[in-house]
């Protein structure tokens, strides 16, 4: 029987949920400068492809915002004064 898996915080969550959000528009801003390329459509392409620029940028953001918050839920979950990675593992000396 495989192991239950514990629930993301919330925060990290929200950030997983505005990478996909930002990711799906990159994608759809791609797709239609593709199409606006083969159309030869300066304008629309030139506009596209600053959305993409801004998607990726938006992807890199969130991505970064997911590594953190995950970083400071863990230390919630650890608790005040145990900011040490081997804190308890070994009495001292």
């Amino acid at each position: 029987m495989a192991a239950a898996r514990r629930r993301m915080p919330d925060e990290v969550r929200a950030a997983a949920v505005r990478t996909v959000v930002f990711l799906a528009f990159t994608l759809v801003g791609l797709t239609v400068a593709t199409l606006a390329s083969f159309a030869h459509a300066k304008k629309a392409l030139t506009l596209m492809m600053l959305v993409s620029g801004i998607g990726v940028f938006g992807i890199v953001w969130c991505l970064l915002e997911i590594v953190i918050s995950r970083q400071i839920a863990a230390q919630r979950r650890r608790g005040p004064g145990r900011d040490r990675p081997l804190t308890g593992s070994r009495p001292a000396r």
